[in-house]
């Protein structure tokens, strides 16, 4: 099942168990159980302290159970654990044999002191990039709290289930037989999810700390180059972000950031954030900033409230906030979202197997989604308002070349469709002729571009008429003190590496006018800096 150089590596994780571990499957005379049974095999062929027990009679097969020595409980799995889930598999697999994890042990403790009963399904795909983090969330919560019971289920494998439950975004959770969240989700946003006093205790912790030097908002790869270059000027800094890593958690595949050939978004997202755990910045992480109140004189503090009621303060204060994926905005969208309405087709894509499916954009991002998606679905329509596809050549040339593609171009959308709540179809007008028409589908994948993360900022800091922070070329807004990077910005072309351009640009600036300005803070590291 496995090939030797896996087999080699698991072998390594599997020496570090502390404790025996059992692997309960529940299997049946199909083909998949037969897959499963010799996976679950290779696993206990490499190490003594792992064995296979096939008397299993749970409902779902195949399926199987990870538990420890003299015990029937633990992570079920109704998967074939491999692709994205293949190091969540292993990481069950440690974790259960008492391996710790690479937790902050206070989120360990909230872990261990959750109430209630809270029987997690976890559904997911192995194609999905966002899912593993989720996955491996609630497999942490189940082997750590015995009154969490979780299961992993395979969409892909479980389609019956799937279609009852109408899962048709991935990863969707549900708690206890109610949608629970869906999406990417950290270990830390779960658990203060289930943890009604976490919001409390975390205003209370912001409000305690002293005034940074410079406070940059987002987590990005503007927020993390902007971190970087102020810490190294031997000064506080201080990150809050609602998700460290930003959209760069979302992207597939990275093959154009210079110097790195080739990468994938989670990885890259996690990356930024060692570099700048690395330079012991303070990182708030899962904070949203509500409003900002500019410093009432020079060199005075801007004040950032949160919208858990915490407020942090900072000499200087750099925004990188981001964007996130723009609606199409027509009757249907929000109704149907994750009901057949999606935004991710490496995430969800795999739902929509044998499927009919729209893509809304004919940018470079929907023609890749709709030739992404032809490999998997039964056909694609791709709807474009414009008079022809803005991709470039090659993709164009490619998409055209898809027998199962359609393609629309001066079409507006004008509804996304449904029954039995979930989606049925989709309206657009051609905006040539004024004919409306309807195409009969499960599935519309929405790729239209961007809108920036800034509404918290109106009446606050200038911002264009797209929503965009106006910054000039050193990136200073119009408050004093307050500076902006990256796709929250009116600088154009929103790429990775222009965002870590900017950010580094930004903290460069935020330090000039700190050096600039009289020392109002008391006890400040860049009292030193001026002196």
């Amino acid at each position: 099942m496995l090939d030797t150089n896996l087999k080699a590596q698991l072998q390594a994780y599997l020496g570090k168990l502390q404790r025996p571990i059992r692997l309960i499957a529940s299997l049946d005379g199909g083909a998949k159980s037969q897959e499963l049974r010799g996976l679950l095999e290779d696993i206990a062929s490499l190490s003594d302290m792992v064995t296979l027990d096939d008397s299993g009679s749970d409902a779902r097969k195949p399926s199987f159970v990870i538990a420890r020595e003299g015990e029937t409980s633990g992570v079920r799995f109704a998967a074939i654990p491999l692709g994205h889930e293949f190091t969540s598999l292993v990481l069950a697999l440690l974790w259960t044999g008492g391996h710790p994890p690479k937790v902050e042990s206070e989120v360990l403790e909230q872990i261990k002191a959750l109430d209630g009963e809270h029987r997690f399904e976890v559904y997911m795909s192995l194609s999905c990039h966002n899912c593993p983090d989720v996955v491996q969330a609630a497999a942490l919560m189940a082997i750590y709290n015995p009154k969490v019971q979780t299961v992993v289920i395979d969409g892909g494998l479980f389609q019956e289930e799937v279609s009852q439950r109408q899962v048709m975004a991935v990863p969707m959770v549900f708690q206890n037989g109610e949608l629970f969240g869906s999406g990417r989700m950290t270990l830390e946003e779960i658990v203060g999810k289930l943890d009604a006093n976490a919001g409390d205790r975390d205003a209370a912790k912001l409000n305690a700390k002293d005034a940074f030097d410079v406070l940059v908002v987002g987590g990005g790869p503007a927020g993390a180059a902007a971190a970087v270059y102020a810490a190294r000027k031997g000064i506080r800094v201080g990150v809050a972000a609602e998700r460290f890593g930003g959209q760069t958690n979302d992207t597939m595949a990275i093959e154009n950031y210079i110097s790195v050939l080739e990468t994938d978004g989670p990885k890259f997202a996690a990356a930024l954030e060692a570099q700048v755990r690395h330079y012991e910045v303070d990182i708030m992480n899962l904070q949203r900033a509500d409003h900002i109140i500019p410093a009432e004189e020079p060199g005075g503090l801007v004040q950032v409230q949160m919208a858990n009621g915490g407020v942090l303060k900072a000499r200087s204060v750099i925004l990188s906030t981001g964007a996130r994926w723009r609606n199409v905005n027509v009757p249907g969208e929000q109704e149907y979202k994750n009901k057949g309405v999606a935004y991710c087709p490496h995430c969800d894509g795999p739902l929509f197997k044998g499927k009919r499916v729209a893509v809304i954009g004919g940018g470079n991002s929907g023609v890749e989604a709709a030739i992404d998606l032809a490999g998997v679905v039964s056909h694609v329509t791709l709807i474009e308002f414009a008079d022809a596809l803005k991709a470039d050549a090659v993709l164009v040339s490619k998409l055209k070349s898809l027998p199962n593609v359609d393609i629309h171009v001066n079409a507006q959308t004008t509804e996304i469709t449904g029954a039995d709540g979930k989606v049925n179809g989709l309206g657009y007008k051609d905006r040539v002729t004024g004919a409306d028409h309807h195409v009969a589908l499960e599935g519309v994948f929405v790729q239209i571009g961007l809108v920036p993360n800034t509404e918290f900022l109106k009446g606050t800091v200038e911002l264009s008429r797209f929503g965009e922070i106006v910054v000039d070329a050193k990136g200073h807004t119009n408050v004093p003190g307050v500076f902006a990077a990256g796709d929250c910005t009116t600088v154009p072309y929103k790429q990775i590496v222009i965002a870590a351009g900017e950010g580094s640009k930004a903290a460069l600036s935020a330090f000039d006018y700190l050096i600039r300005q009289p020392v109002v803070a008391a006890g400040s590291t860049a009292e030193a800096e001026v002196a």
